[in-house]
């Protein structure tokens, strides 16, 4: 679907279409805080719409006023309510709508119900797009200086301590940066939880990005735990930790390799046993995939 398109006819009941977009469903990328970040063809999609969801209509309508828009049709469309309300959009994509979604900031899809939205469109077979946009999670690897390749995506760690700290040990030894959005009065916390298991790497805690009093604070984990303990802390924050040290992977010996390469050939093929050995290990994967190349033979 192109917004280069000409305009198809719609149903009778549909409103005017306007300028040369298609029915269907827009997910519009949004400013994370600077108004300056909007695009024109975002602006032009939300100009356009018949119907606009979001996860918070509140944060919406201020939005679209702030962007000199007159709101049209506004559908709540949280996490809990995404499933009900896709079924309702996905109706009126077939009455010949313009319906756009944007989450309260960023992109749509990243920690949001976007992704539930673009599920329900393909299987309901009705035509969707992205409008791309600003996103905070690669703003904040950007201004991080960490390395962006391989980088991880944890979304928002669990609130409680048991299981934030079990996901981070699945994570412990991969040789990748890891990303993590927080909410302001939990991040201290969180840092001190990622200290306790990843140890002292190098991180970043980046806050309120694009918007006046936007804050970029690197550190160690532990002296960023600290510093946020004493200073306080407001505005969403995205947490970018650096991978371990070469000199923190743990050591792997041949025989051990060879045990879980094995037991990974039971159910993957080569290339999928080598990737999750090398991430479970911290191996260089060119060494660990020649490796299962020679006891699974050319199975790919």
């Amino acid at each position: 679907m192109s917004s280069d398109d000409e305009p198809p006819e719609t149903s009778d009941t549909a409103p005017a279409n306007p300028g040369a977009l298609k029915p269907g469903l827009y997910l519009v990328a949004t400013p994370l805080g600077n108004l300056g970040d909007i695009s024109a063809r975002q602006k032009m999609v939300l100009a356009a719409a018949h119907t606009i969801a979001a996860e918070d209509t509140r944060v919406a309508r201020r939005l679209l006023s702030a962007m000199g828009l007159i709101a049209p049709r506004l559908v709540r469309c949280d996490e809990r309510e995404s499933t009900a309300v896709a079924e309702k959009l996905i109706a009126r994509v077939r009455a010949g709508e313009i319906v756009a979604f944007v989450s309260d900031a960023g992109m749509p899809g990243i920690a949001d119900p976007g992704a539930a939205l673009v599920r329900a469109a393909r299987a309901a077979n009705i035509p969707f797009t992205v409008i791309p946009g600003p996103s905070a999670l690669t703003t904040a690897l950007a201004l991080s200086g960490l390395p962006a390749e391989p980088a991880l995506f944890l979304g928002f760690l669990p609130p409680k301590q048991g299981p934030r700290a079990r996901r981070l040990r699945e994570f412990k030894d991969l040789p990748a940066t890891l990303v993590a959005f927080e909410a302001p009065h939990r991040l201290v916390e969180t840092l001190q939880a990622m200290a306790e298991v990843l140890g002292p790497r190098d991180a970043c805690v980046a806050r309120e990005l694009t918007k006046r009093h936007e804050e970029v604070q690197a550190a160690t984990l532990p002296e960023l735990a600290a510093h946020y303990e004493a200073a306080g802390v407001l505005g969403e924050c995205v947490i970018v930790v650096a991978p371990p040290a070469e000199s923190d992977a743990p050591e792997t010996d041949s025989e051990t390799l060879d045990a879980k390469l094995r037991a990974a050939l039971e159910t993957l093929g080569v290339r999928d046993a080598a990737d999750r050995v090398a991430a479970e290990t911290g191996l260089k994967r060119r060494e660990v995939y020649s490796r299962a190349l020679e006891l699974g033979g050319k199975k790919r």
